[in-house]
């Protein structure tokens, strides 16, 4: 049985759960950074869905002088050919793996799994999701980008070809910049993934409008 290494913080619904939202935050948060988000989503009393918000491991940042933060991977520049360190990127995706396996041994199915993420969170979402070998439930992805850049991954399965993906961004990003998170949708709308693209007037963060829509996306998903 995998057990993950990553702490997290774990919001369980009033019944026992059937459904779930691992939802990976950005560079330099925490889980408790989107925890919060679970009651804005206006969820029936009687849902049943598990929202895991862990916490991404502790290590040095090179774009922030090396300074010790929690991030998924190490961003080695500001250009988008060279942003993703990938060793670290697939190093995180063993720990989001075995985070969707705890779920799977606890009972919940993978297609019953909803991989979100928020900036570096949404890369690994992105990434994690498009080479899971196991259909999921549908994949968030929140002002992010593609960790390898204008084309897709390799080891892309099958099994999401024709998963829901839903990409937002902000069309005032001035972390990532919106044609990294266009060149994304682009790439993967052109390899006919079931992929959705929302922008929003707004930055490097979330606004109540968007909140209500991943609050519907995700009932259509598990409810």
């Amino acid at each position: 049985m995998s057990v993950s290494a990553l702490e997290r913080i774990v919001v369980e619904p009033n019944v026992p759960a059937t459904t779930c939202v691992i939802w990976l935050h950005g560079l330099g948060d925490s889980g408790e950074g989107f925890a919060p988000i679970v009651p804005a989503f206006n969820l029936p009393a009687n849902h049943g869905i598990r929202f895991v918000f862990p916490h991404a491991p502790m290590q040095p940042v090179t774009i922030n002088q090396g300074y010790v933060m929690r991030s998924w991977y190490d961003i080695k520049s500001m250009d988008l050919h060279n942003r993703a360190d990938m060793e670290g990127v697939l190093e995180s995706e063993v720990l989001i793996k075995e985070l969707i396996q705890e779920q799977i041994n606890a009972g919940i199915p993978a297609n019953r799994i909803v991989l979100a993420g928020f900036s570096q969170g949404g890369v690994l979402s992105l990434f994690t999701g498009l080479r899971y070998p196991e259909t999921l439930a549908g994949i968030l992805a929140l002002s992010c980008y593609l960790p390898t850049s204008d084309r897709l991954p390799e080891g892309c399965h099958d099994a999401n070809r024709d998963t829901k993906i839903l990409q937002h961004h902000g069309e005032q990003d001035e972390v990532v910049p919106y044609i990294a998170g266009q060149t994304a949708y682009q790439l993967l709308a052109g390899a006919n993934y079931k992929t959705q693209w929302q922008s929003y007037k707004m930055g490097h963060n979330l606004v109540p409008q968007q909140i209500s829509d991943i609050a519907n996306w995700l009932k259509a998903r598990l409810l």
